[in-house]
């Protein structure tokens, strides 16, 4: 049974999703997307009202929380979202421009935008903005990022330690898991015995 400060707290943000799709006319307000729309609320503050959300749809949600590999192309968009009058989204739109520095477009828009102090003081705080460089993901032998529930194809026959169990080259696994500590690492089942598999032995089956 829901409790009743569960059902307030649902009430309150059914009552915040109201507000943000009327605010944003039911689109992306980074890229102007109506697919998949949800809340997202800047990291760096913690009293959840509408100034520090956004909406914003499913493309944009796994690039900023670092799911998928940044698409500069998307992301100019930024463009025109960087002039909202919103500060949850100045703030994401000067993060995401930040972790696209290396794209001379990102650095024309980050001189021309303009935060106010407090504002400019939230962006940075999580630090966020400073170390996409050091994001990695777990990649095949071929550079193609691997997630889990992908199938993978071996490229080379591997003896498990401590088994008798030889992997043969060209098996396929499928249903693959992800080693989150170690991202040259993914676990899999090879004649029903879950085993850990080095990424550099493994193609991604499209």
């Amino acid at each position: 049974m829901c409790t009743f400060g569960a059902f307030i707290n649902y009430v309150q943000i059914m009552k915040l999703e109201e507000q943000l799709l009327s605010r944003s006319e039911k689109k992306c307000e980074l890229c102007g997307s109506e697919d998949n729309l949800s809340i997202y609320e800047a990291p760096g503050r913690t009293n959840h009202t509408i100034e520090e959300c956004a909406m914003i749809c499913g493309k944009c949600m796994a690039q900023i929380e670092k799911k998928e590999v940044l698409d500069s192309k998307h992301w100019q968009c930024l463009g025109s979202s960087m002039w909202s009058e919103v500060p949850a989204v100045q703030v994401i739109s000067w993060r995401m421009l930040n972790r696209l520095r290396q794209e001379s477009w990102a650095i024309d828009y980050l001189d021309m935008m303009y935060l106010d102090d407090a504002v400019l003081d939230w962006a940075k705080a999580t630090g966020d903005h400073e170390n996409d460089s050091v994001v990695e993901f777990h990649k095949d032998c071929n550079n193609n990022i691997l997630e889990n529930g992908d199938t993978v194809v071996l490229i080379k026959t591997l003896d498990v330690k401590g088994s008798s169990l030889s992997a043969k080259l060209g098996t396929v696994v499928k249903n693959i898991k992800l080693v989150e500590d170690n991202k040259e690492q993914i676990e899999g089942r090879v004649e029903g015995q879950l085993i850990v598999i080095l990424t550099k032995f493994v193609r991604k089956q499209s």
